[in-house]
């Protein structure tokens, strides 16, 4: 905001799919008052609703999943603490990470041209994904990426029915991976896909998956 000034033009939007053209009336630290114009063609929404459930991942990584998940347009982002994050629930309470990531959520979708900011929803353990999904808190088909020796219902994404459903959910493990007994919960909702047999760094997964599954479903 301070290197707004009056007469600026500028874009505005309201997080949920409207934007504006608009010109700055005065601006301050933190706000600005603008004079509205005409609509402004903000970039296309995907056509498949993808929400990246997204196992917590260390440091700051978990920083640059929610913003290149956004740049790529999921419609929302379900943070869950698996058995082998490194982070506590109550850790993440602590520090206001969810409040972190919808900042970077806001600052994501202004750089990348969405009029939308996805949801970031509050952090879950994982053993509530089963119970989501049966609540339709979390959109189906659930898709769980795994390592493509963790049994015999996986299958490679390639496999995958390349008709785009409206929705789907995308389920991302932590750095060391879902444990036996995380894919074997997650087998009875979800369907088991692998990307190959490349090892992916935990905080690029996110990013191969939901791209391949885009592009899979003809998004681009």
């Amino acid at each position: 905001m301070l290197r707004l000034k009056r007469g600026d033009d500028v874009i505005v939007f309201n997080g949920q799919g409207l934007a504006f053209e608009a010109t700055v009336q005065h601006a301050k630290k933190d706000t600005a008052d603008v004079l509205l114009g005409a609509r402004h063609a903000a970039a296309p929404e995907p056509r498949v609703a993808i929400t990246l459930v997204q196992a917590v991942l260390k440091s700051d990584k978990m920083d640059d999943v929610v913003r290149d998940a956004v740049m790529l347009g999921v419609a929302a982002v379900q943070p869950i603490v698996a058995t082998r994050s490194e982070v506590t629930l109550a850790s993440l309470a602590r520090g206001g990470r969810k409040e972190r990531w919808e900042r970077i959520a806001v600052s994501s979708a202004k750089q990348c041209g969405r009029a939308v900011v996805p949801a970031i929803l509050d952090p879950e353990p994982f053993g509530a994904v089963a119970s989501m999904v049966d609540r339709r808190q979390l959109p189906g088909p659930a898709l769980m990426l795994v390592e493509p020796n963790a049994g015999a219902e996986v299958v490679s994404l390639n496999e995958l029915d390349a008709q785009a459903p409206k929705e789907a959910s995308v389920l991302v493990g932590p750095e060391g991976g879902w444990t036996p007994a995380e894919i074997a919960s997650g087998s009875e909702r979800c369907r088991l896909i692998t990307l190959g047999g490349r090892t992916i760094r935990g905080d690029a997964m996110a990013l191969v998956a939901v791209a391949s599954l885009f592009t899979k479903w003809g998004e681009y």
